[in-house]
């Protein structure tokens, strides 16, 4: 049997959140079993309906001679089979050889293009952010320019995967766009694709002791990566002799990616126990993920922040944790995406996405459209600072007062004192800042002989 294992976690783009583009496709657990579906065909074969056979049959040749346009029978086959399989569910596809490119580009995270993240914005698209040190950040593209062309071609209505195709291409072409920048007419900018390595793993120190580690999608080398940004983290703090208390892992709007990624993930904190489990009708599908005894950070009190747009391979590790009480889950109930598709080709350029089987976490929860829900419920918020208040007054409010030796107070300064425009409005994470909180509380009530092991740490700090 030739069994190759690629692990991926899916959303239908575009229905439930729109931010998730065709070109970054996530995948639950993508399986290529190519002589062993053969086989399982063979020995599963049943009977086919004559009667809607039949059907299908006159319908194909009704449309061949009756519809407006010549159709060749390739593109109707094909459109047949789209149809059937996103008759399923949501996840189940169709997958093209231009669908193929852009499942290996997404698991892989690289690919030929200017290093940009776009989105839609009143009909053009606007750039969300430049990748640090891409061709796109070199030519001095900056977050919050609209991109009006592409060599040349109009983009008004065209949606954000379509002008992201249009920009990417082989390592060393050309491509020219044209910005429309806030108080500037419009400019072209010809920029040279490079090959683009998309970071799924970013990490900082929030305050000394508490680290914040970001995955933004799980990615072939997620999981050794993360690995990589714990140890990176644990070395600066003891370079400062400054134990790591905490850490805040934040996996919102994390649409998924590659399940394997997710186990590692899951590794990094757990130095036992089961991860994730799949059940389906195929017993090949049915796997079993469990934790090694080897972990980079098996001791220190997590909270992990989720959201809805938290899906898929990013619940099966908010999951795996809760059930082993080796973090605090923080945010909002998840996205609820708990099905796994296998990719089975059809030849060397097309195949099938099929779900065929559900992950479970290791207390057997099913998390299909219902998603995990947090151990504290904090909703996305921003925390905004308030404006003085107009019935209160300061000594420099009232007449005849007494300048206090620094040099006059202007009129207009004390206005502007007053109030806060909304562009002076500081907007702060609230979910995350609820995060370190509750860390910071852990160590507080962690009793000074505290061996801090990971099983019980969380228990202590929900009572």
């Amino acid at each position: 049997m030739n069994l190759r294992l690629s692990f991926f976690s899916q959303q239908s783009p575009r229905t439930v959140h729109p931010r998730y583009s065709r070109a970054l496709l996530p995948f639950a657990l993508i399986l290529s079993l190519s002589n062993f579906t053969t086989a399982n065909a063979q020995s599963q074969q049943k009977t086919l309906p004559l009667n809607e056979v039949r059907m299908f049959t006159e319908a194909l040749d009704r449309i061949r001679l009756s519809y407006v346009e010549e159709i060749d029978d390739q593109t109707l086959l094909e459109n047949a089979i789209r149809g059937m399989l996103a008759g399923l569910d949501p996840h189940s596809a169709y997958l093209d050889s231009d669908d193929y490119d852009l499942l290996e580009e997404t698991t892989t995270g690289e690919f030929g293009g200017l290093g940009v993240e776009v989105g839609r914005e009143n009909g053009y698209i606007r750039v969300i952010s430049p990748i640090d040190g891409s061709p796109a950040d070199r030519a001095g593209i900056k977050a919050g320019d609209l991109i009006i062309q592409i060599d040349h071609k109009p983009l008004r209505e065209m949606l954000p995967e379509e002008a992201a195709q249009m920009m990417r291409g082989e390592p060393g072409t050309d491509v020219t766009i044209t910005v429309s920048r806030k108080g500037q007419e419009p400019f072209d900018l010809t920029i040279t694709r490079e090959v683009i390595e998309l970071a799924s793993v970013r990490s900082r120190i929030l305050i000394p002791g508490y680290a914040y580690l970001r995955i933004s999608q799980f990615r072939v080398n997620t999981g050794k990566k993360l690995e990589e940004e714990i140890e990176k983290l644990l070395t600066e703090n003891e370079a400062i002799e400054q134990p790591l208390k905490g850490m805040v892992l934040d996996l919102r709007n994390n649409p998924g990616g590659i399940l394997q990624a997710s186990v590692g993930v899951v590794d990094a904190f757990l130095s036992e126990g089961q991860i994730v489990y799949t059940e389906g009708r195929m017993e090949q599908t049915d796997l079993d993920f469990s934790a090694s005894h080897k972990t980079v950070a098996g001791n220190i009190p997590l909270v992990v922040l989720i959201n809805n747009g938290s899906a898929s391979a990013s619940e099966i590790v908010a999951g795996a944790l809760q059930d082993h009480d080796r973090a605090i889950i923080m945010g909002t109930r998840s996205f609820g995406k708990g099905s796994v598709q296998t990719v089975l080709p059809l030849d060397d350029r097309r195949a099938i996405k099929l779900t065929t089987s559900l992950y479970f976490t290791p207390s057997g929860r099913s998390i299909q459209a219902q998603g995990i829900e947090p151990d504290i419920v904090v909703d996305e918020a921003l925390v905004t600072r308030r404006s003085r208040n107009v019935t209160q007054y300061n000594e420099s409010d009232l007449e005849g007062h007494l300048e206090n030796g620094n040099g006059p107070h202007s009129e207009n300064q004390r206005i502007a004192d007053a109030l806060i425009s909304a562009e002076e409005v500081l907007v702060s994470d609230y979910p995350l800042n609820e995060a370190l909180n509750v860390l910071k509380g852990i160590n507080a009530l962690k009793p000074a002989h505290s061996t801090n092991n990971s099983s019980s740490f969380a228990q202590g700090s929900l009572q």
